[in-house]
């Protein structure tokens, strides 16, 4: 995108996106914003998936088993319910409610997120979303790494009229995400109550985007319902939201994009097609180790 013409004005939108609807893991169903024919990414995001919000009888809770990865970046963000881990690196644990998970994939890793075995037996709520962000060419040979952060250890902004924003990335209100980020991003959970607005900040040359997780949300003056991406233009450096009759939850993304070529297939994301090549066939010896071009 070309820089802002105008660096104290308020982002317009430039289209109200409906998602698509698919089916991930085990078979649960996920509401899929991007990428779509229409948005096949949003520079250096490559994807938002969101699981439920559903009510889960016991023993129909289903996750994603062993998979790899290369070349991204991974953010499991729990809602409702709990997230199991395990990698190829070591890591284990579980993302609980309100936990985040930031998974750089890098050079390759292989891991699962499942549901706990007690949240299988009992059921019950399940909420969570799965971004994905894009490694630079200089970066896709990393090394894997887990980042965990717990619900005290992400920053919470709370306004008087009720609403509230959670920095899970990037700066906002004051607050700054608790996650080392590979590229520069923003990333907030926002909950708006009815009629009440804000302006988030989305600096100058960034892509951005507001995605209404629940609710209904007025963004830059243009209505979004329940699961409507409303894509912004890069034409000031805030985006003005507020809540519709009921309040809105959103999830708002900016971040600075890459410019590099994107090719993917299945669980990578690389710059050539020779580059995908190499990954499913590290994958298929059971080596994922550092890409080095």
């Amino acid at each position: 995108m070309q820089a802002a013409k105008n660096s104290t004005a308020t982002r317009s939108v430039t289209a109200v996106l409906p998602p698509v609807h698919t089916v991930e893991g085990e078979g649960f169903p996920v509401r899929r914003p991007f990428p779509t024919d229409r948005l096949p990414l949003l520079d250096p995001f490559l994807m938002v998936d969101q699981v439920g919000p559903v009510r889960l009888g016991p023993g129909e809770a289903k996750g994603a088993p062993d998979h790899p990865h290369r070349g991204f970046e991974t953010i499991a963000y729990v809602l409702a319910g709990d997230l199991e881990y395990a990698d190829s690196t070591g890591s284990r644990g579980v993302v609980p409610p309100g936990a985040v998970q930031w998974l750089t994939a890098g050079a390759g890793v292989v891991h699962s997120a499942m549901p706990t075995e007690g949240f299988r037996r009992a059921g019950g709520l399940q909420h969570n979303l799965q971004i994905w962000v894009n490694l630079p060419a200089a970066r896709k040979g990393l090394r894997p790494r887990t980042q965990n952060r717990g619900p005290a250890d992400i920053p919470v902004v709370r306004t008087l009229g009720g609403s509230w924003f959670k920095v899970i990335a990037g700066s906002a209100f004051g607050a700054t995400g608790p996650f080392d980020t590979q590229v520069p991003v923003t990333v907030v959970h926002a909950g708006l109550a009815p009629g009440e607005s804000a302006e988030l900040p989305a600096p100058a040359g960034h892509n951005a985007a507001v995605y209404v997780l629940t609710g209904s949300a007025s963004v830059a003056g243009r209505v979004a319902e329940d699961g409507e991406l409303a894509v912004l233009g890069d034409d000031g450096t805030t985006v003005r939201v507020a809540g519709g009759p009921t309040g809105a939850d959103l999830l708002f993304l900016a971040g600075e994009p890459i410019g590099e070529p994107v090719v993917r297939s299945g669980p990578f994301v690389m710059n050539t097609p020779q580059q995908i090549a190499r990954a499913h066939a590290d994958h298929a010896a059971g080596r994922l180790g550092r890409y080095d071009d």
